[in-house]
């Protein structure tokens, strides 16, 4: 019986012992796998955090970019992003120029940025893409810039970091400053947006280039709206200018100012030029030919305002605008300050880039009627004090002594060629002379 016991008894230490190193295995193997499991939740977590950190500050940027008009989240492409500024800065003949366009997705820079690059300068170019007009024009103009390979920057002139960027990556020889915000009437509705972009995004411009190595000439946009309430005509550049009618004009006759401060001081090249009543193909939706055209393919009436004076425009020709502008480029001597001091004298010129043969409103709506085959519903309404003047026009001798500066093309020619690129891109059938 003993021995018997003492046989069960070691079988069951045995039996205990194996069971208890296999309990002690299991736990370990579970306690192991729990260790890991809890090691991939933790980088995981990880994971979720930066990448939610992450997401968060490219919001906040994009979020702060648009309440301050600045677009930050478009440079941020490193490599690729720099690789597309450095190509399409790049001249294809010798010598060639290479130039900041700002505005680029806009009426006169698109159509500028592309004569440029037609004729072998490298350029750049910069829009905010904002919501003034429909953005949808913009972005189809900065489709056909991109099949030239015209790079535009999704971003503001106001974005120091973003514009100091540009400076970096290449080294601009000219600066073709078009950006800003358009229109008179607008300036009743949101009056800061025209101080933002025309002043502050022009000095914040400056400020820049006034500090590269070597300085830009710089051409930039003015307007025949600083002539304001002036009575004599044709428009003349020295004549008076301190009369605006509208905050889009003072805004401009500010930049007129401050560019004549930035030159003598840092030895900037600036010229100024004042376009009057710029139309044609791929032109802006908040022009009249433009919406006129629009509502009279649509049956609708039109807005035609009259005055005690006759309502006339110096209408100027997209193609002509543009020869101006190169020329004006061509002509531009070197800015004379290096890394924000001023070595001597600089050139500062202003110039009328007009049609000089003003056309009435009335006269306008004739051709459109003529071109579209309909006969347009006219409201007759009292022009009101928006800051619009009824009378432009241009005297552009002094363009024309400096670069050869000379229109070609009238009202009628130029219309027929905005009616048919209007059809065409708006995909509308309809019976043209």
């Amino acid at each position: 019986m003993a021995s018997l016991f003492s046989i069960d008894t070691k079988k069951s230490t045995k039996l205990d012992r194996n069971t208890y190193i296999h309990k002690v295995n299991s736990s370990t193997k579970l306690i192991v796998a729990s260790i890991k499991l809890l090691y991939f939740i933790a980088i995981l977590i990880s994971a979720l955090l930066i990448g939610s950190f992450i997401l968060n500050h490219f919001l906040f940027i994009s979020t702060d970019s648009n309440q301050h008009g600045r677009r930050l989240f478009s440079f941020g492409g490193g490599a690729g992003w720099e690789k597309k500024v450095r190509h399409s800065s790049i001249p294809k003949k010798i010598n060639g120029n290479v130039v900041l366009v700002t505005g680029a997705a806009g009426f006169v820079g698109s159509h500028c940025g592309l004569a440029l690059k037609k004729r072998g300068d490298g350029v750049i170019g910069i829009d905010n893409f904002n919501s003034y007009y429909d953005p949808s024009l913009k972005r189809a103009r900065q489709e056909l810039m991109s099949k030239h390979e015209i790079f535009i920057v999704d971003g503001d002139i106001n974005d120091i970091d973003l514009v100091n960027k540009l400076f970096d990556i290449v080294r601009f020889t000219h600066v073709l400053h078009l950006a800003a915000q358009a229109g008179v009437r607008y300036a009743m509705e949101n009056p800061l947006s025209y101080v933002h972009s025309n002043v502050n995004g022009f000095v914040n411009l400056l400020e820049i280039a006034k500090s590269a190595n070597p300085q830009p000439a710089i051409v930039w946009a003015s307007s025949s709206s600083v002539y304001g309430l002036n009575t004599k005509v044709p428009f003349s550049e020295n004549d008076r200018t301190d009369q605006p009618a509208s905050l889009y004009a003072a805004t401009k006759k500010a930049g007129e100012e401050i560019a004549h401060t930035y030159n003598h001081i840092y030895g900037l090249s600036l010229t100024g030029l004042r376009f009057f009543t710029v139309y044609g193909p791929w032109g802006r939706p908040d022009m009249a030919y433009f919406f006129f055209t629009k509502d009279m393919i649509q049956g609708k009436p039109i807005k035609v305002y009259v005055s005690d004076k006759e309502v006339a425009r110096d209408f100027t020709y997209i193609d002509d605008v543009v020869k101006g502008c190169l020329g004006a480029i061509d002509t531009a001597e070197k800015s004379t300050g290096s890394g924000g001091k001023k070595r001597g004298p600089a050139q500062l010129r202003v110039y009328n880039l007009g049609n000089t043969s003003p056309v009435s409103v009335k006269k306008l709506v004739a051709i459109l009627e003529n071109l579209l085959n309909i006969k347009a519903k006219k409201n007759l309404i009292r022009m009101p004090r928006n800051g619009d003047v009824p009378f432009t026009h241009a005297n552009v001798s002094l363009a024309y002594r400096d670069f050869g500066y000379k229109p070609t093309t009238n009202l009628s020619s130029g219309l027929r060629k905005f009616v048919k690129w209007y059809l065409s891109y708006y995909g509308i059938q309809a019976r043209i002379k």
